[in-house]
């Protein structure tokens, strides 16, 4: 074997090494292979090279280099790829830990569902911004119809604002138990700006989407990403 086919061959693997999960699962799914060239198979056809080359006409040694540079650079890619991989296991699994412990925990999340019970009352908060000078804040029921509207008012300067709901509808009726969406606004500053409110919840179970592995917080209200949790009571 020439310089040239073990250069071209090293390419070859350097080349599969860099390509896509796509590409590599398209090629595992057609039963075609990539060829695989270990440390020791490369280094022994180096050798063979240097032995049975021309005396006369010897291989130019920084052909090796380049060769040995390609084989590196390929050996480097899988390392990181494995790291890579062994990280994101940990992340997942440590995830999953913090997670479990949240099971039966009362939580405070950015989401925009509550839960309303018999009789009860419904409490959230927003991070107002310094120009507020009002909130309007919308409730609607499961079908989108709006159950009630009301507002509060921020501190001077903005910041968290607490509004409660009183459980009731516009006309003055208790509304039913269940699943409410909340859409608050802060006027002010001649501008009016969405706010996401935050909501008390207690956590059931997890779920792991297994795209992304993100986790999910099941709470009494709904679904909540671990990154909304912003406290644990």
């Amino acid at each position: 074997m020439s310089i040239d086919s073990i250069g071209a061959y090293a390419a070859q693997t350097a080349t599969a090494a860099a390509d896509t999960a796509a590409s590599m699962s398209s090629s595992s799914a057609s039963g075609i292979a990539a060829p695989q060239l270990s440390e020791s198979d490369f280094l022994s056809l180096l050798v063979a090279q240097m032995q049975d080359q021309d005396p006369t006409q010897p291989t130019d040694p920084t052909e090796f280099v380049t060769q040995l540079a390609n084989f590196s650079e390929v050996s480097g890619m899988d390392s990181m790829q494995t790291s890579m991989n062994n990280l994101s296991s940990s992340m997942l699994a440590s995830q999953v830990a913090s997670g479990t412990s949240l099971i039966g925990q009362q939580i405070i999340a950015s989401t925009t569902t509550a839960n309303l019970t018999t009789g009860g009352t419904v409490t959230g908060a927003v991070d107002a911004p310094s120009t507020a000078t009002g909130l309007q804040i919308q409730v609607t029921d499961a079908n989108g119809n709006t159950v009630s509207t009301f507002s509060a008012t921020p501190p001077e300067g903005g910041g968290e604002t607490t509004f409660t709901w009183n459980g009731l509808t516009s006309s003055g009726a208790a509304a039913p138990t269940g699943t409410y969406t909340f859409a608050v606004t802060a006027s002010g500053g001649g501008s009016s700006t969405p706010l996401t409110p935050m909501f008390a919840s207690t956590v059931t179970s997890l779920s792991i989407d297994p795209s992304t592995q993100a986790l999910t917080l099941n709470t009494n209200a709904g679904s909540v990403p671990l990154s909304s949790v912003v406290q644990v009571q």
